[in-house]
């Protein structure tokens, strides 16, 4: 240090000078300015010219002298108060929304607040209280582990949902019926701007199934599939999930309780159960393989067949072509992939 810096204090000098490049702030910098203007044209001067009052100019150089002439000492500080209050409830209050919560661990605020006569943001401030300080009973989920015995918190993965800006891609939905006590599940599809559907009846709702419908639908789709918008259902997680990854798909949710979000697969259901599933009930209950085939017969007709308002009065399939040039129209007569 010495060979650097051969003059007494001169480290110093340059580490302060370091200190406050940095720390001092834009602000510190202005008020030191004021109160160099203040020392050079006394108070009065100062006071018209920059619109700062006595009580500040003497605050400011207070707090400068307290930091030992450093800038950094003329930046802004918290205003928020030392000592706060603290949320003070009526005797006995707080151990009854516990022995609630204990005895009825799902039990909301708005609930609470009727019970307990007081108002609904009362009641959820004192929940918030009791949770910060872990007096609220865990509701987790519990399981047996299988090799040690004990009971374990089942941690639910969450995945991130995201929503479409724009209405494109292709829309998934599933119809449930009850036919005779028996349930069944179809599930559709439908491309919001070419109209092209597919639909196919499964005896669940699991996400393996959703899988193996999206393998399919990407099988019989005539372009590409890049972006599929579900609902929150269960059956579009999971395997689903990981199958729209692998398949480089960017999978849409669309908010809670709002099937207007999915306007034209809802559409294409109603079309679907009207035309076709009421006539084929009994299949659908008994035999689903048959329900299949004609299923595939009539979704046939409605792609290559059946005129779309929207498309001007054309089939899905011919509003496709038509924008074809000659060469990949002929490409596509003697398609034959399974």
């Amino acid at each position: 240090m010495k060979q650097i810096y051969p003059i007494r204090g001169a480290a110093r000098l340059y580490t302060d000078t370091v200190r406050w490049h940095h720390m001092a702030s834009e602000r510190a910098k202005k008020r030191l300015a004021i109160i160099s203007f203040w020392e050079k044209h006394g108070l009065e001067a100062t006071v018209d010219a920059f619109r700062v009052s006595r009580r500040t100019l003497f605050r400011w150089k207070r707090m400068l002298r307290s930091a030992r002439g450093h800038v950094d000492g003329l930046n802004e500080r918290s205003t928020a108060p030392k000592v706060r209050r603290r949320r003070e409830y009526p005797p006995g209050f707080l151990e009854k929304v516990i022995e609630l919560r204990r005895t009825h661990e799902r039990t909301g605020k708005k609930k609470l607040a009727a019970l307990l006569g007081v108002s609904e943001s009362y009641a959820g401030r004192a929940l918030t209280d009791l949770k910060k300080r872990g007096l609220l009973p865990d509701g987790a989920r519990l399981s047996l582990h299988a090799r040690t015995g004990r009971l374990v918190a089942l941690r639910v993965k969450r995945r991130p949902r995201i929503r479409r800006k724009q209405k494109r891609g292709i829309e998934v939905d599933t119809i449930v019926r009850f036919v005779d006590g028996i349930k069944r599940y179809v599930y559709t599809a439908i491309d919001v701007e070419k109209k092209f559907a597919f639909a196919a009846a499964y005896t669940n709702h699991s996400s393996r199934s959703a899988a193996d419908f999206l393998s399919k639908l990407r099988t019989v789709s005539p372009f590409d599939i890049t972006e599929v918008q579900t609902d929150n259902g269960s059956e579009f997680a999971a395997l689903f999930e990981d199958a729209c990854t692998s398949a480089g798909i960017t999978h849409f949710h669309t908010y809670p309780r709002t099937p207007k979000m999915n306007a034209h697969v809802e559409r294409f259901n109603r079309t679907l159960s009207e035309d076709f599933i009421r006539h084929h009930r009994a299949a659908l209950r008994d035999d689903l393989a048959r329900f299949n085939e004609s299923l595939i017969d009539w979704l046939l007709w409605y792609n290559t067949e059946r005129p779309h308002q929207s498309l001007g009065m054309l089939s899905p399939l011919r509003y496709i072509v038509r924008d074809l040039t000659a060469r990949e129209c002929q490409m596509y007569w003697t398609r034959t992939r399974a």
